[in-house]
């Protein structure tokens, strides 16, 4: 459990506070994204489905009391591929929540390369549906291929456009409209989920009540770059609305040069 009671930022958009320290490997042109053996694919259903599955329920319902306000309206799309946004609040919750949220779907979430660099369970992650941000021309043009493959398999791409993990964070972090550029593209659906903290008597961690919200449409009509932002702008909007339902402040966040 994060122990600290208040932290100090100066930049909502790229100030980290994760604890962990690991050394990225660099994702060149050489990782494969999208493994087509029977056996990486075996891997991927005993990894993702008989272990990671049932520890994903098991923790969030255990350690926080998780609970999803929403979940029906993934029905609409069950059987497409679609985008699902949230913020970035957890280290590891973070990684079971969406799994939890819209089972069965299978979720592949874009993630930093540090999540595929851990000693050994970075050699686990890839099978668990981590598409790690790629580095370079020829890696970005693999991992554009790959969020495309599962979209058109009927799979969720899980993004946290706040890219940085702000543990136990009640607000939005103001994020920007690249990462909206994948839905607007292939003009796909787009859901976005509110993690929201709840006070909870005798228990350290706070409740999460998860809010699920959508689905949002690109204009295709549309120029590119505008479609991108209104999408932004809709995510963004509602996810703010809904993290005024928190009622409990874990750790209090205060500007630099704000504190009294």
């Amino acid at each position: 459990m994060d122990k600290r009671k208040v932290i100090y930022y100066t930049d909502e958009r790229n100030d980290e506070f994760s604890v962990a320290e690991i050394t990225p490997k660099k994702i060149d042109g050489d990782w494969v994204y999208v493994h087509h053996s029977r056996f990486k694919r075996f891997t991927h259903f005993f990894w993702y489905r008989v272990v990671a599955t049932p520890i994903a329920f098991a923790f969030v319902k255990t350690v926080f009391g998780q609970v999803t306000k929403g979940a029906g309206k993934f029905r609409r799309h069950k059987n497409d591929g679609y985008f699902l946004y949230g913020n970035h609040t957890q280290d590891i919750a973070d990684a079971f929540i969406p799994n939890v949220i819209n089972f069965p779907k299978t979720n592949y979430i874009i993630v930093h390369p540090n999540n595929v660099s851990m000693p050994a369970l970075g050699r686990v992650t890839p099978s668990l549906g981590a598409l790690p941000l790629p580095e370079g021309v020829e890696a970005y043009r693999n991992f554009k291929e790959a969020i495309e493959t599962r979209i058109a398999e009927g799979h969720c791409v899980v993004v946290y456009p706040e890219a940085h993990i702000w543990p136990y964070y009640t607000g939005i972090r103001p994020f920007p409209d690249t990462s909206f550029s994948y839905p607007a593209k292939l003009g796909a659906p787009v859901y976005c989920f509110t993690n929201t903290y709840r006070k909870r008597a005798f228990f350290k961690h706070p409740r999460i009540v998860t809010v699920v919200d959508g689905p949002f449409y690109p204009d295709m009509d549309k120029p590119l770059r505008e479609r991108r932002r209104e999408l932004r702008d809709r995510v963004y909007k509602t996810m703010c609305k809904r993290a005024e339902l928190s009622n409990h402040v874990q750790i209090k966040y205060i500007r630099k040069g704000e504190a009294k």
